[in-house]
């Protein structure tokens, strides 16, 4: 698997309700930077995109804490897709230390594109992935064995 190089990185602040009586971010609260980051990955990358109308829902997320993140540290969530399918893509997360470059958790999501108005799974729209291809600087279509 190639190593992921990520292109997107979002600056969080750090709020003090984020941080419990031990002086550290709270586990559940790294969920919040993730949807952040994953929002403005897509406006930057997809921008134009009808929320209206198309939306991408989580069906799987996994994260690894790596390190504690206290409530004085300065930190950022960068973005990449790793793969992409028909209706699904995988995006790969982390919040690092923005001074000491140290990963805090990295943070693995499948993502699936949604029909909002029939309320089911649809395909990926051929722009969408042109745009994360170009953005990323690869092709991450999925290599069927076929």
């Amino acid at each position: 698997m190639e190593e992921i190089v990520f292109h997107h990185s979002l600056p969080i602040q750090l709020r003090f309700n984020d941080v419990d009586k031990f002086g550290h971010v709270n586990n559940t609260v790294y969920f919040s930077f993730y949807d952040l980051g994953k929002t403005e990955y897509f406006a930057y990358v997809c921008p134009g995109v009808d929320w209206e109308k198309m939306g991408i829902v989580v069906v799987h997320i996994e994260a690894n804490f790596v390190k504690q993140i206290f409530g004085s540290d300065h930190i950022a969530v960068q973005t990449a897709v790793s793969e992409i399918g028909t209706k699904s893509f995988h995006l790969v997360q982390r919040v690092i230390d923005t001074e000491t470059f140290e990963v805090k958790c990295v943070c693995k999501s499948v993502m699936v594109t949604y029909d909002l108005e029939k309320h089911e799974s649809m395909p990926l729209t051929q722009e969408w992935i042109e745009a994360i291809c170009r953005y990323e600087g690869r092709d991450l279509r999925k290599k069927t064995g076929k």
